[in-house]
């Protein structure tokens, strides 16, 4: 159950993430709402899974999902360059945070 309360709250990060950059510096408020509505959630899911999961590894899958669900919404909603080397790096990441969790 931590790794799934994880995984989700990872992809929390990307949302936060976005909506920070849509609040327009706390400007608009719907996304300021949701900012802060998917930030506690996120940091709740990542306190509940560190219960079971040993810190380094869940701060790291945690930051791994957020940063790579980042990105893909950047490349694929936000307009953002999507070329190879970015796409390539994206993939490394998702190598470790797959590999933190197969040699957990």
């Amino acid at each position: 159950m931590a790794w799934i309360v994880l995984v989700v709250s990872g992809l929390l990060e990307t949302v936060w993430a976005v909506a920070l950059e849509r609040s327009a510096g706390f400007t608009r408020p719907l996304p300021s709402v949701v900012f802060a509505v998917s930030l506690l959630l996120s940091m709740a899911g990542l306190a509940y899974a560190l219960r079971e999961i040993p810190v380094g590894t869940g701060y790291a899958v945690w930051v791994g999902i957020g940063a790579v669900g980042t990105a893909l919404v950047g490349m694929l909603a936000l307009h953002e360059p999507a070329n190879l080397p970015r796409i390539v790096c994206l993939l490394l990441v998702v190598a470790g945070v797959v590999g933190l969790k197969v040699f957990h």
